[in-house]
């Protein structure tokens, strides 16, 4: 299934994202925590970039139907081994 993905910055490190496939369209708000974003030293440039990488790895585990209203990227590095490396910005460590 090919998704196209929406991302929309709505401040405080939330964004919505509108995923569209197979004529179904899901909405989910990302809330990106401080804790998760000095881990993986992201500033507030890269977050749009991190949102996206959240969603392409989470469809590599899931359909985006199956997708909550909200998504806590703590609760995602909680639930998935290997989430902060796969989304971690080439070149920190």
């Amino acid at each position: 299934m090919s998704e196209a993905v929406e991302v929309e910055a709505q401040g405080d490190h939330q964004f919505v994202v509108r995923l569209q496939g197979d004529g179904e369209g899901t909405e989910s708000w990302f809330r990106l925590s401080p804790g998760v974003l000095e881990d993986l030293g992201v500033g507030p440039d890269g977050e749009e970039d991190l949102v996206r990488r959240t969603v392409d790895f989470l469809l590599q585990h899931q359909d985006a139907a199956d997708f909550p209203d909200v998504v806590e990227l703590e609760d995602v590095a909680a639930s998935y081994d290997g989430y902060l490396d796969a989304v971690r910005p080439a070149g920190e460590s």
